[in-house]
Formats: C-alpha cells, structure tokens, sequence
C-alpha cells in the first residue's frame, strides 16, 4: 500500500517533467520560425498540452523566455562536446557546424522578444551567463581547430560570438536565417589558414549548392 502510494504520489511530477519539456521543445521551434503565427497558443498545441499547463509551468512571459533561453545554451554547451569529439568532420567543420546551430538560438530569442512583447536587449545576469557559457563552448571548438592548423589564431571566441550575433541582427526579412547561414560559411572560410582554404570552400560550395537543389 505505502509502496502504491508513493508510485502515485511521483507520477504527476513524472508528467510535468515531461510537459516542460515538450512546452521548451515546441516554443523554439514556433519562436525560432518567427511571424504572425508565433504565439503562446500556438506553443501550447504544438506541444500538445493546455494554455493552462503553460502558464502553470511559466507564469509569465518572461519566466518562459528564460526557461527557453537558458535550455538552449545548454544545448549549444553539449553540442561543442559532442563535436569535439567528432571523428567524421575536420575541427574546422566542427566549429562551422556549432555556429550554424547557434543561429538557431539567435533565432529563437529573435522571435520570443517579437511575439512576447518583450524588451530582451541590453545588459543583465542572464546574457553575462550565458555568453560566457557559449563562449567556453566556442572555445572548446576553436582551440581545436587553431591546433590543427586549420583557422587563425588571433580571433576569440568572443569575437565569433559578436560576429554571428551582428549578421544576425542586421538581417530582419522572412527567410534571414538561410541568407545568414551563407554568411558564416563566408566568414568561416575567410578566418582558414591558406593550406585549408581550398578543401573549406570546396565542402561549403558543395553544401550551398545542395542546399540550392533542395
């Protein structure tokens, strides 16, 4: 009986484990697309869950962006470990692949800020936080890629970071994302050291013009 009970006592919080997740999951990808359809509502049926499940979990808007923001840093930490240790892409590669997925974070806080009402630039605890985690994480990566030989070496993770942030933010009309992702192969390809170069663009080219067909 007491066994039963405690069994029944854990499974609602099993649940709302599970239905934060999904609510973090579904509001990146609805914030990340951005446009007029970007809402809490429309979190909340892609995640399959109730308007009121939402707010139980994030009572407000911003108690939402930083559940977001916040799990997609940590998933952009995880990532550059995964990379580093990746085998099949060359360091340089590695750190192109990381940026592109750093986009996507841009892209979601881009959204989040339009369709919450929210005013999310500017200096606060949450942004040093988190640009000192995704600087380590960029660190990880272009240490690498600098030890290979592959990418100069008097760029900072920081600067990557401020980078990718600008081409961001200078691109606002729908689509921005893909032009932007053109923009880091560009960027990446200019910081190789000469040797690499002609290997980095001819994998680029061939990935834009796959990109092109599809």
């Amino acid at each position: 009986m007491g066994t039963q009970s405690i069994k029944t006592a854990r499974r609602p919080r099993a649940d709302a484990v599970r239905n934060r997740e999904r609510v973090l999951a579904a509001a990146k990808t609805v914030f990340s697309k951005g446009g007029a359809d970007a809402s809490l509502e429309a979190v909340a049926k892609r995640a399959q869950v109730g308007i009121g499940t939402l707010y139980r979990h994030f009572p407000t808007r911003e108690a939402l962006f930083e559940a977001v923001y916040r799990h997609e840093v940590q998933h952009l930490s995880e990532l550059a470990e995964q990379l580093k240790d990746e085998t099949s892409l060359s360091p340089v590669e590695a750190l192109r692949r990381w940026l592109h997925s750093d986009i996507e974070l841009v892209a979601t806080k881009k959204g989040m800020s339009a369709a919450l009402a929210l005013a999310v630039h500017g200096p606060s605890k949450l942004y040093a936080d988190s640009l000192d985690r995704l600087a380590k994480a960029a660190g990880v990566l272009l240490d690498r890629a600098v030890a290979a030989g592959e990418i100069r070496s008097d760029i900072s993770p920081k600067d990557l970071l401020r980078a990718l942030v600008g081409m961001c933010h200078m691109q606002d009309q729908p689509g921005w994302q893909a032009s932007v992702l053109r923009l880091v192969d560009i960027f990446v390809d200019g910081l190789c050291l000469p040797a690499k170069i002609g290997n980095s663009n001819h994998a680029g080219a061939a990935k834009r013009a796959r990109t092109k067909r599809d």
